[in-house]
Parts: C-alpha cells; structure tokens; sequence
C-alpha cells in the first residue's frame, strides 16, 4: 500500500513510531505480543480458573437521543413471513434467529487504531492533512459514503486487531486501593507509587489493566446511569501529563484498558487545549504509537482476586469482532489465573 515512489509520508508525529513495524502496518503494538510473550503469559496460569471482563453488552444503559452510541436492540430474523422467534419450523422443532443493531463502542469495548486521527503534516511541507495512524488518510484509506454510511477503514479498521489473536500477558494495577473510588485524575508519579506499592512488574508486550472503580458503579446502577455521579467517580488518566504518556511508550506495552470509560480524563465543555489535542492519551496511544484502547470492561471480580492473592499478573484472551472496516468492537474479553 505505501507506493515508494510517493509514500503516505516522509515526516513522522515526533515520538511516534510509524513504519517501526513496517511501511504499511496497521496492527501497531500488538507486533509486541511475540509467541515467547504468549508462553511467558501462559505461565503465568496456576489454578485455571477463568474471569469474564466485560459487562453485558446493554450496560451501562440509557439511550438519550443526544448520545452518539444507542443501546443495542434484538430484532427477530424472517424466513417465509414468519418471524423466528419460538417458531416451528418442523412439526417437533422450534427455532430463534435474530439480528442485533448495535452500537460497536456502547460497552465492554476495544477501541481501533482508526478511531482516532488528526490533521498533520506528513511530508514536512506546511500542509497538514488529516491522516490516522502511520499515515493511514481520511477519504482516501477511511471512507465515508455520501448516504450516510461508513466509516468504513480499508486500512487500521478493528479485523486487524483481531487476526493477531490478542492473547498475552495482562497485568493489573488497582487504583481502588491506591486512591479508592472518589474521582482522581492520575498523573505520572501517582501511577508509578501505586505500580510500587503493589509490586506489579510491566514487561514489553503486556497489557496493561486499570480498575477505578467506575465500572463497578456502572453496574449497581442497573441501566439507568446517573452521569453526574458517574462524572465523580474513579480515577481516569491525566493524558496532558507528558511524563506519565512518556512512561506508556516506554514501558512496550501492547494496549491500555481500564473500567471507564475513556482511560484518560475529559470534559467536553473545557477540553485540552495543547499538542495532544482534545485527547492527548488517545492521541499518543492511536494516533502516534498504535496500542489499542479497551474501555468500560467490568474488573472487579479480577481486581479482588488478584489483591487476595498477592498478584498482579494473568493470561489475558480479548480478540475483538473480526469486522472488516470498523473503527472499533465489542469485546468478551477473560483472564485466565
């Protein structure tokens, strides 16, 4: 896809890693999830007992108009003007086939390398041009049709994520305890105490668990968010901390997932305003770096395991939908203890 004699780019975001993995790459970090790293992750089993992390997919609830993601909606399937839905479709056999509309990124989900994007200069020349990661163009690699469907991402859309297996290691870091569930937005020293204070050891490849706390109100609030109260809960990230966004590219891990529901902190009515743009930890994660974001997985159950057990550490299987061209997935991601 990257044409030598007229390249996608010759300037690269600086701190990024684009063509590192090669000039037309498009699953990012998850190069870093080698077989050595899946047998080092496979040791880490010792009891094989196994711990779903995502919520049901109608969490959180709620479906405002004004929201971009709608609540998913089963519909039955027809077959000859009947609909199947208990029907019988022999004398002694009944049948259920449906159809889900849903919006891919309402819950437990993984975020595609496409989903986020800015307008930069990709060939030093003063013409920025809005590009995604390791220069991947909007319309011309991510198109959308003038009737209203797409985006659809011939290039860095979720099906790469998924041919990888994602399967590795995964190691936890419990905000809970660090800094319990009020608010916190999380900057660099904070991670690297809490990181210290429980002993978890982060190696190139792993990715990387945060529990705030936040998803386990989602759930006791039973389809029906309180937003306000959700907007004072658990810790989120300081993506304009340079040094804590320093640290995720040098630390080699392959993706960063928390409970909530964007990983860092953002308020729409005051966004960052800086290099990083609105989202400076999705813009140096996606955009820059290629590690995946997974948000809104449900890690309680996880978190209180591995606390009681003195560990941080576990096999973690998260493979998306293998959907080609969209810009993110649901996820029924385990771990596996």
């Amino acid at each position: 896809m990257n044409d030598s004699a007229n390249p996608r780019w010759t300037h690269r975001p600086e701190g990024s890693n684009w063509g590192d993995f090669g000039p037309d790459d498009q699953q990012g970090r998850m190069n870093l999830i080698t077989p050595e790293v899946r047998l080092a992750a496979m040791r880490e089993v010792r009891e094989g007992k196994v711990f779903p992390l995502s919520l049901p997919l109608d969490f959180p609830g709620g479906d405002d108009e004004h929201e971009a993601r709608k609540a998913p909606r089963l519909v039955s399937n027809e077959l000859g003007g009947n609909r199947l839905c208990n029907h019988a479709i022999m004398p002694t056999d009944l049948t259920c086939d449906d159809t889900v509309i849903l919006s891919l990124q309402y819950s437990t989900q993984w975020d595609a390398l496409v989903h986020w994007g800015r307008q930069f200069d990709v060939h030093g020349d003063g013409n920025p041009v809005p590009v995604y990661y390791n220069g991947y163009r909007a319309h011309e690699h991510v198109i959308c049709g003038t009737d209203g469907t797409g985006p659809y991402a011939a290039a860095l859309g979720i099906e790469n994520m998924a041919t990888t297996g994602v399967q590795g290691r995964g190691v936890l870091v419990n905000l809970v305890k660090a800094f319990g569930t009020e608010r916190q937005w999380i900057d660099h020293d904070m991670l690297m105490q809490a990181i210290d204070d429980q002993g978890v050891e982060v190696r190139e490849g792993d990715m990387l668990l945060l529990y705030t706390g936040y998803g386990d109100a989602v759930m006791a609030m039973n389809r029906q968010p309180d937003i306000a109260k959700l907007a004072e809960t658990g810790a989120v990230l300081r993506g304009v901390d340079e040094r804590l966004l320093d640290w995720i590219d040098e630390s080699g891990v392959s993706a960063v997932i928390s409970d909530n529901q964007a990983v860092e902190g953002f308020d729409l009515e005051n966004p960052a305003d800086g290099p990083g743009g609105m989202l400076p930890l999705h813009d140096r994660c996606l955009f820059k770096l290629g590690i995946h974001l997974g948000e809104l997985w449900w890690l309680k159950d996880l978190a209180d395991y591995l606390d009681a057990q003195g560990r941080h550490a576990f096999l973690l299987t998260a493979p998306p939908l293998r959907l080609p061209g969209a810009a993110g997935s649901p996820a029924t991601p385990v771990a596996t203890v």
